[in-house]
Formats: C-alpha cells, structure tokens, sequence
C-alpha cells in the first residue's frame, strides 16, 4: 500500500498569518487615530509613558527601602514590577514607541502604512510618552514621594546608562531589550485569555529589565525625572547619546529583528 505525498502550498508555511493579519488591521487604526483624532491618539500615547514612569519611581522606592537585600533579588523584584506597566500599556491598548516599531515595520512591509507616515507616528508616539512622564513627575514633584535616597538612586541609574556606556554597548543592549518585548508580545497574540497573553507580555519584560538592558522610553522617563529632581546631577550630552543610540536599536530589535521577520515569514506585500 503506497501513501501518497501531502501537496502543500506556500501559504501551508504561513504559520502566523493571522497574527500578521492582525497587526495589519491595528496599524489602519492607529493611522485614523492618527489622521482624525490626533488628541486621543496623543493621550494614549501619554498613558503609556505616564505608567512606565510611574513603575520607575516604584523601582527606585524599592531600590532604596531593600538595600540590604540581596541584589539580584532587589533586581528581580524590579522586573516583574516594570512587567507590570507594560501589561496594562498592551491591555489598555495604550500606545507604547517601542512596540510601535514592530506593528508599523509589518505595516510597512506589506505597504498598509507608507515610510514618511510611519515616521511622523513613532515621532508623535514618542512625544506623547515623553509628555506622561512630565505629567507623572509634574505631579510628584510637589509630595514627598521622592526622597534624597530615590534622587540618588536615580542619578546613579542615568550615569549607568549615559556617561558609562559606549555607544555600541547602548545599541546593543537597546536591539535585546525589544527583541524580548516583543517577541513577548507576538507570542501573546497568539491567545485570547487574558492571563495567559500577561504571561508572555510579561516574561520579555522581566528578562530585559532583569539583564539592564536599553529601553528608550524607560530611559527617557528617567532622563526627565532628573530635569526635575537634580538638573545639574546629569551629563546631557551622554544623555542625547543614550537617547539617539537606545531608539536605534530599540528599533533594529523589535522593528527588524521581530516585525520584518515575521511579516516575512508569512507572506510577501503582493500577498
């Protein structure tokens, strides 16, 4: 008895196609969002950096109340913290830069959005993440939640990610940083129930922030935690070398790394 050989197609080797097809349909909407609603869209885009910055001034607390834990413990409790922020920004269909880089670089592949408005939206979401931050410390600036400890955990913390690093460390820890959000993230596509997808949302956050690696809205948060709390305690110039460096490789790691590849994989832009 002879078995005859399955026919397959190409489209046979799509295993994500669906995914793909999802990310295509939410970048036409944040494209209206953009066009017609630019406030609402510029609001979101501030939630976003509102709850990052927020978790960091948890981060620094807790830096500072456990100082004589262990380290890597301290560390560890930080991670899952930041994860956190980033399952309500996903959940809440808040809008967050870096996992903008992979939803636009798959629109772009497959022509959903065009380069220069795709451009013209990380720069909006951008602002408007940088504008929670200022909202979040604006806030806080005039409590007593920030002590001098969490002032100097915060000015140490920047000169770790500015005046330190070469500019290829930044890159490169930048490119691991959102190559595990989202690869998070596209894995959480994957299902529908809500604490599974804040599993894998989560576990890229907990490995990035664990490891100290780049994110550039994280970092800008900070960088405007110190325009508030020591202006003088920073080295700007290091500081636009984090920034320039972090959004490059925030990008190649979740942009190409994650959102090229895959739209690659399932399909071509004629398909």
């Amino acid at each position: 008895m002879s078995i005859e050989k399955p026919t397959k197609t190409i489209e046979d080797t799509y295993a994500s196609r669906g995914i793909v097809e999802g990310i295509i349909s939410s970048v036409a909407m944040k494209e209206v969002m953009l066009d017609r609603t630019m406030p609402r869209y510029i609001l979101k885009s501030m939630m976003s950096g509102f709850l990052l910055a927020i978790v960091t001034i948890f981060m620094l607390a807790m830096k500072t109340q456990m100082a004589g834990a262990l380290p890597g413990v301290v560390n560890l409790m930080g991670a899952i913290a930041f994860s956190i922020a980033l399952v309500l920004i996903v959940l809440t269909h808040s809008e967050l830069l870096t996992s903008n880089f992979m939803y636009l670089t798959v629109g772009m592949y497959y022509r959903a959005i065009n380069v220069t408005k795709a451009m013209w939206l990380f720069a909006v979401c951008f602002l408007g993440n940088i504008l929670g931050a200022f909202v979040l410390f604006g806030l806080l600036y005039f409590t007593q939640v920030m002590t001098p400890e969490m002032i100097e955990a915060l000015t140490k913390t920047v000169s770790a990610k500015t005046v330190e690093p070469t500019w290829y460390a930044i890159l490169v820890k930048a490119i691991f940083a959102n190559f595990f959000i989202n690869i998070g993230i596209y894995v959480s596509l994957m299902f529908k129930e809500g604490m599974t997808k804040t599993f894998f949302i989560a576990a890229g956050v907990v490995i990035f922030v664990f490891m100290g690696y780049e994110h550039v809205v994280y970092n800008a948060g900070l960088f405007v935690g110190m325009l508030f709390y020591n202006f003088d305690g920073a080295n700007w110039l290091a500081v636009l070398k984090n920034i320039v460096f972090a959004f490059v490789g925030n990008y190649i790691g979740g942009g190409v790394m994650i959102g090229l590849l895959y739209a690659y994989l399932n399909g071509t832009p004629k398909k």
